[in-house]
C-alpha cells in the first residue's frame, strides 16, 4: 500500500515513528502520526496549522491526555495530578513522576489504530473518485487518522478546542483530491 503514499505521507509516517520514540511508546499510536503531521508542509499540516494545531500544543496536550497520569481520570476520583506533580518535584527533583522507560530501538511497530488509520487513507482517496493514478497525501493521512476515532487523538482535539468535522470540512475545501 505504501507505493501509493506520496513523499510527504510517506514522511508523515517516518516522522511518527521517531515521535513514538521520543514519547518511549512501544507502538506507533494515531496520536503520533497526528504529531507527525502538524510538521507536514503539505495539505494535512497546513489544515491542522489552519485551526491552531501546532506541534507544541498537539504535543503537550497528547502528553497531558495520554500519559501514564491521566489528569482526568484522576481529578474523577479527587485526585489534583498538578498539585501531586507539584509536590513530588518540590520533594525529588523535576521530572519525578515522568516515566523512566529506556528509549525503544529498533522498529517500533504499528499499533492496530494506526494500521486501521493508513487502511483508512486509501479510502478516503477512493470515496474521492481517485481510484487509478491517485495518491495519498497528507491529507488522506489527517482523514485516516480522524476516521479512526481514536480516545486519545479526540483528548487531544477536545483539548484544544477543534473538531474532528472542522478538520474534515477544511480538507474537502482545501482541494478536490
Amino acid at each position: 500500500m505504501f507505493e501509493r503514499f506520496t513523499q510527504e505521507a510517506r514522511r508523515v509516517v517516518v516522522v511518527a515513528q521517531e515521535e513514538a520514540r521520543e514519547l518511549r511508546a512501544e507502538q506507533i499510536e494515531p496520536v503520533h502520526l497526528l504529531l507527525a503531521l502538524t510538521g507536514d508542509p503539505g495539505r494535512g499540516g497546513a489544515v491542522l496549522r489552519s485551526c491552531g494545531l501546532d506541534h507544541a500544543a498537539v504535543r503537550s496536550a497528547a502528553t497531558r491526555a495520554g500519559g501514564p497520569l491521566d489528569a482526568d481520570a484522576l481529578a474523577a476520583v479527587g485526585i489534583d495530578l498538578e498539585r501531586v506533580r507539584a509536590a513530588a518535584e518540590a520533594a525529588f527533583g523535576p521530572g519525578a513522576l515522568d516515566p523512566s522507560r529506556p528509549e525503544p530501538s529498533g522498529h517500533i511497530p504499528f499499533a492496530d489504530g494506526s494500521k486501521r488509520a493508513l487502511e483508512e487513507s486509501l479510502r478516503a482517496l477512493l470515496r474521492r473518485g481517485r481510484r487509478r493514478g491517485g495518491a495519498i497525501d497528507s491529507g488522506h493521512v489527517l482523514l485516516g487518522v480522524l476516521a479512526v476515532a481514536d480516545p486519545l487523538v479526540g483528548r487531544v482535539l477536545l483539548d484544544q478546542e477543534v473538531s474532528p468535522g472542522t478538520l474534515e470540512e477544511k480538507l474537502g475545501d482545501s482541494s478536490a483530491a
